[in-house]
């Protein structure tokens, strides 16, 4: 399991937890210590900004792309500018940049950050194990088709697969594809059909099993 992160205002405070660091998380700390140090940031400020990531999941997002399904105009200032159109429902990812894409029939796309894992925390929470692994970050680029039977994702020989690789500056988003049959269907109720996976791209939403169109 990975260790917990560690927000602290005394590096002297550590004693054995510190030598019990990986080298890049030892790293992170020395960092946070010299913010503190220089007054850039009050170590309550960084425990705050630590728990609220903690308690972000990806329910934020969903609701971002229920808006989506529901508003079209809302649709195309998400794809035009995600940031400005996630604070129209109080949602401030700022000051990642992020990029909404929209799959179609014909393109169907997938996140990945190859060298770490960069990620839209503020709207889908902490990353999934499996996404920070070199063997999602590595295979995906390269056979991304077969990763997604993986996970239960089959699609059509015509449909393209675009893969957008994340970094520190830039995240990405998935706005899937509305399923069939939810017409009738609130925007409360639609996002509940939206996952974590299907934002990152790996799963397409799907009905509840025994859902009745009538």
């Amino acid at each position: 399991m990975p260790k917990p992160r560690i927000a602290l205002t005394n590096l002297h405070d550590l004693s054995a937890d510190f030598l019990s660091l990986t080298p890049v998380q030892k790293i992170g700390v020395a960092i946070q210590e010299l913010l503190i140090e220089k007054g850039i940031i009050a170590p309550d400020e960084l425990s705050q900004s630590i728990n609220l990531i903690d308690t972000i999941t990806p329910a934020q997002g969903s609701r971002v792309v229920a808006r989506a399904w529901v508003d079209a105009s809302f649709k195309e200032r998400l794809l035009t500018d995600a940031v400005a159109a996630c604070l129209e429902l109080q949602i401030d990812i700022r000051p990642i940049h992020l990029i909404v894409i929209g799959n179609t029939s014909k393109i169907h796309n997938v996140i990945v950050c190859t060298l770490c894992s960069c990620y839209p925390r503020m709207l889908l929470g902490l990353p999934p194990d499996w996404y920070k692994s070199s063997a999602y970050r590595a295979r995906v680029i390269h056979e991304p088709r077969t990763v997604l039977r993986e996970f239960g994702t089959h699609l059509k020989e015509h449909a393209q697969i675009t893969v957008h690789d994340s970094t520190a500056d830039m995240r990405y988003m998935v706005l899937p594809i509305r399923p069939d049959n939810t017409d009738n269907m609130k925007e409360d109720e639609l996002a509940e059909l939206v996952t974590r996976d299907c934002m990152i791209g790996v799963k397409i939403p799907q009905l509840p099993s025994g859902f009745s169109t009538a």
